[in-house]
């Protein structure tokens, strides 16, 4: 490595003093950047329901899904940042987003709107259990600000998925 590489490597070092170790950062930075990539992946297709949902229930589900729609977007942001704010680095690009994600996209014409709700409320059930595998990573490397994040974030999965549920239990037990 030539000096002028060195000397870089040592200033972007020194510059985040966020006292984990190059591992922790580069395992939760991983970790959260993937989650990162699924909230996104999430946001669109909640949108996208949002955008194509019809039926008797339309305003409700129409309304339901902008609000949680507006929370997944508004965590991505909180999620970016804490990646930075320990040293790491995180999403650069819809490319990236697409190769990290593990929300599966729906791109079909139509989905009906009990249908969209039972697929969001599986989605956000697996972004929790993602979430509570990052605070368990977060937590053995003594990363206390982002498993207290990581805590909200659960809680709003958490609510999300009991809203869906609700709103698909009536109409499934009814055969909608």
């Amino acid at each position: 490595m030539n000096v002028r590489g060195t000397e870089h490597s040592r200033r972007a070092s020194a510059s985040m003093p966020s006292g984990f170790e190059p591992d922790a950062v580069a395992k939760i930075s991983a970790d959260l950047t993937a989650l990162l990539a699924d909230l996104f992946a999430l946001y669109i297709k909640t949108k996208n329901f949002h955008w194509h949902v019809s039926g008797p229930h339309f305003r409700d589900y129409h309304l339901l899904l902008d609000e949680q729609s507006e929370q997944i977007f508004a965590t991505t942001d909180a999620i970016a940042e804490r990646v930075r704010k320990i040293g790491g680095v995180t999403l650069r690009s819809i490319g990236q987003i697409v190769g990290l994600q593990r929300i599966v996209d729906n791109d079909r014409e139509f989905v009906a709107a009990q249908d969209m709700l039972a697929e969001l409320c599986k989605d956000n059930a697996q972004l929790a259990v993602r979430l509570r595998s990052a605070h368990s990573l977060c937590d053995g490397y003594g990363d206390v600000a982002t498993e207290s994040l990581i805590e909200m974030w659960i809680d709003e999965a958490e609510r999300r998925v009991w809203f869906l549920y609700e709103a698909t239990r009536l109409g499934a037990e009814r055969g909608e």
